[in-house]
C-alpha cells in the first residue's frame, strides 16, 4: 500500500509524519473516509466540503481542495480496482509545541490512504453504551481525529457481543455509532437523530434523507424500546440492518432485519447511488 503525506507517495512501511505533529501528540486534526467500488471513490466532493467544515471548524485552515483531489488520484492510482476500498484523509495542524497550542509557522500535514475492505455483514448488532455525547462541545458535529471516546465505546460493545455501539446525548436523546448514523422506524415512520444532538452529518445519512422519507428528529434514547427496525449508516457500510439491541444492563432485544422500512431504503440507495458516483 502507498500512502501519501504531504505531496510524496511511499510504501506504507515508509510513510512518517513527525513526532511532534499535532495530530499525534494532541489529536488536533480532522479526517474523511469514503467508500471506493471498482477503483472509483464515491460521493468525494460531498466528503471534500465535510473535510473544509471540519477543518475550519476546528480553527485550522481550510485544506487546498486541488491539492486533495490531486493525492487522492494518485493513490487511487496505484490503488487499482479491487471490489471495494476505504480512501482515508487526514488533516492535521502539523508540527507543533508539545501541549495544546499550535505552531505559528509550520504547515498542516495532509495524508491520503487507500486500502481495500470486506463488504459489512448484512446484519449487525448494537450496543448501547453509559456514556454521552456532548452536543455542546467544541467539536460536537466535527469529523475530529480525537476518537479516544469512540474506541473506548466500541471496545464495550465488542465486549458485550455487538459490532457497534450506541451513544446519547447529554439530555438521553438518541445520538449515534461510534462509526456510524442511526435510523430507526416508529409507527411506519423511518426517522433519525437531528443535528442538534451532536451526531455527525454524515454523507450516507444525507442521501438516505433526500432518497427516502425519513425525517430528522429528536429522540429519547428510550425510543429503542419500541421501534419497528433500525439500521446504521455510514461510508462504507452504505446501509446495515440492525438484528439485535443490548442495553446497559445487557437486556437484549431481538428485531427484524431487515425489516421492510430498511429493505425499502437499502434498495432505493443501492438503484441511486449506482446511477452516479458523484450524487
Amino acid at each position: 500500500m502507498l500512502i501519501w503525506v504531504n505531496g510524496k507517495l511511499s510504501p506504507a512501511s515508509e510513510a512518517t509524519v513527525s513526532a511532534l505533529d499535532h495530530g499525534l501528540t494532541v489529536g488536533d486534526g480532522v479526517f474523511e473516509t469514503a467508500k471506493v467500488v471498482d477503483g472509483v471513490p464515491f460521493a468525494m466532493e460531498r466528503h471534500f466540503e465535510r473535510l473544509e467544515r471540519s477543518a475550519v471548524g476546528l480553527g485550522l485552515p481550510a485544506p487546498d481542495r486541488d491539492q486533495v483531489r490531486e493525492a487522492c488520484a494518485e493513490v487511487l492510482e496505484q490503488f487499482g480496482s479491487p471490489p471495494l476500498g476505504r480512501i482515508r484523509i487526514t488533516y492535521t495542524g502539523g508540527v507543533a509545541p508539545l501541549g495544546s497550542g499550535r505552531g505559528e509557522d509550520d504547515a498542516p500535514t495532509l495524508i491520503v490512504a487507500c486500502t481495500a475492505v470486506e463488504p459489512y455483514e448484512p446484519t449487525t448488532t448494537v450496543a448501547v453504551v453509559p456514556w454521552r455525547r456532548n452536543e455542546r462541545g467544541a467539536t460536537a458535529g466535527l469529523k475530529s481525529t480525537s476518537y479516544a471516546e469512540n474506541v473506548i465505546a466500541l471496545a464495550r460493545a465488542h465486549q458485550l457481543g455487538a459490532t457497534e455501539a450506541l451513544v446519547a446525548d447529554t439530555q438521553d436523546r438518541l445520538c449515534e455509532g461510534t462509526g456510524s448514523n442511526v435510523f430507526v422506524v416508529v409507527d411506519g415512520r423511518l426517522l433519525t437523530p437531528s443535528l442538534a444532538t451532536g451526531c455527525l452529518a454524515g454523507i450516507t445519512r444525507a442521501l438516505v434523507l433526500e432518497w427516502t422519507e425519513a425525517e430528522e428528529t429528536d429522540m429519547d434514547l428510550a425510543v429503542l424500546d419500541e421501534v419497528d427496525e433500525i439500521f446504521l449508516t455510514s461510508s462504507v457500510r452504505d446501509i446495515q440492518a440492525v438484528e439485535a439491541v443490548i442495553d446497559v444492563d445487557g437486556t437484549r432485544r431481538e428485531l427484524p432485519a431487515p425489516g421492510p422500512v430498511t429493505a425499502k431504503a437499502a434498495e432505493e440507495f443501492a438503484r441511486r447511488s449506482a446511477e452516479t458516483s458523484e450524487p
